[in-house]
């Protein structure tokens, strides 16, 4: 019996994107007012859904503070109120793009899950909400 567990989490960042090996015609044309020179910002909510059997003793797949408490620490912390182009070391060199966004908290997220469940809940899912409408959903797949 496989149960999935989720837990919401809200930030705001600032970002451009930008392709340095294209024109700024081109970069205008491709990514519109997102390439703007002087960044946008945007708040983001993030789902992070993970998946397991239920411990026997607690009835927990994995705690729920225990949970919030790694989003916060190993994510929300470190692109909360930041530029996720600048001030983000795991996007350096990347697309600041919320598909790569959520990539990366994903593999950042999936080992901590592990470790916190005792091997009982592993990650299922990213899903990253950067306006009301517009979201991705990272499921680990390569």
């Amino acid at each position: 019996m496989m149960v999935y567990l989720s837990r919401k989490e809200h930030f705001n960042a600032a970002h451009k994107l930008y392709n340095p090996n294209w024109s700024e015609e081109k970069n205008r044309e491709m990514f519109g007012p997102c390439a703007n020179e002087n960044w946008h910002g945007h708040n983001f909510d993030l789902i992070v859904t993970v998946k397991g059997k239920p411990n026997p003793d607690t009835g927990f797949i994995v705690d729920l503070k225990k949970l919030s408490t790694l989003i916060r620490e190993e994510i929300i912390t470190k692109v909360d109120h930041k530029n996720l182009n600048l001030d983000v070391d795991f996007m350096r060199g990347k697309m600041a793009s919320t598909e790569h966004l959520a990539i990366e908290f994903f593999k950042i997220l999936a080992p901590h899950v592990i470790r916190i469940s005792g091997g009982s809940a592993q990650m299922h899912s990213i899903k990253l909400y950067e306006t009301p409408r517009n979201f991705v959903e990272y499921l680990g797949e390569e």
